[in-house]
């Protein structure tokens, strides 16, 4: 499912639990968040996925929001090296605010 800004605003929607800023191909950032049972991605008005040149971007979008917890995640491609049989690896997760899970 998608919000939008304008909708994360709104009053009683709660604290987002969880952010994740997803670093994807091309030096872009998207955000995830996490409010209450749903898991929403960040969109325009338009229903389109809204794109950030840095973490810190986001962040500053955000700064009004209440938000418990930020993680930068990084998901690599390049999993599997030369002669090896390909295996999941799990994205690289950085904390940036909140409590130690």
């Amino acid at each position: 499912m998608r919000i939008t800004l304008a909708e994360l605003y709104k009053a009683g929607n709660g604290p987002v639990t969880l952010l994740e800023i997803l670093s994807i191909e091309g030096q872009k950032y998207m955000a995830r968040v996490y409010l209450g049972e749903q898991t929403l991605i960040l969109s325009d008005p338009y229903g389109k996925t809204r794109l950030f040149r840095s973490s810190w971007e986001v962040l500053d979008t955000l700064k009004e929001i209440d938000i418990q917890r930020t993680d930068v995640v990084h998901a690599s491609a390049y999993n599997e090296m030369a002669g090896m049989e390909p295996a999941p690896v799990d994205p690289l997760r950085i904390q940036l605010q909140g409590q130690p899970q």
